[in-house]
């Protein structure tokens, strides 16, 4: 149940290791579609992600067609620069899979064309080709649990004023 994140052979490490240390945050699901560009054991990685590998709740898929058989039928929005609707015009449901590509090449565009109507995009502008990937992640997963009122999150800190001793 929850968010699920989904990267789809992911190639670069170390924004695999920041995504997964996002999702920690979150206690959203990873979602590691192989063939992975590195080994999991990876230094850079597990730097990307500090202590928090423990807390992560992580699944590996041999491939993406297991992938896509075991979540059919599933609300699974496909992040794109090819798609045309933003990521913000979607009303998330509780349980749902946020699809994201590898950092050269993105999501097939066999895969997108059969699912054009949950294919989403966050907005740039024209001449910038893409959002690094773990950004994106971000991004999308926040907006997630902004519709969900950020339930089971600390929203609350104790900042304290320059000069004076109360707290906001």
């Amino acid at each position: 149940m929850g968010l699920n994140i989904v990267l789809v052979e992911p190639e670069i490490p170390q924004n695999t290791g920041n995504i997964a240390r996002t999702c920690a945050a979150l206690g959203a699901t990873l979602h590691l579609v192989h063939p992975l560009g590195f080994s999991l054991s990876e230094k850079h990685l597990r730097r990307a992600g500090l202590d928090y590998w423990p807390l992560l709740d992580l699944v590996e898929w041999r491939d993406s067609t297991s992938f896509f058989q075991e979540t059919e039928g599933k609300a699974r929005y496909y992040f794109s620069t090819k798609a045309t609707r933003p990521y913000t015009a979607i009303a998330y449901p509780s349980e749902c899979y946020l699809i994201f590509g590898k950092e050269t090449t993105g999501l097939d565009a066999d895969l997108l064309s059969g699912v054009a109507d949950q294919a989403i995009r966050i907005p740039m502008k024209r001449s910038i080709r893409s959002l690094n990937l773990s950004n994106t992640v971000a991004i999308a997963a926040y907006e997630w649990e902004r519709q969900h009122t950020f339930c089971g999150l600390q929203t609350e800190g104790a900042l304290q004023l320059v000069g004076t001793k109360e707290h906001v």
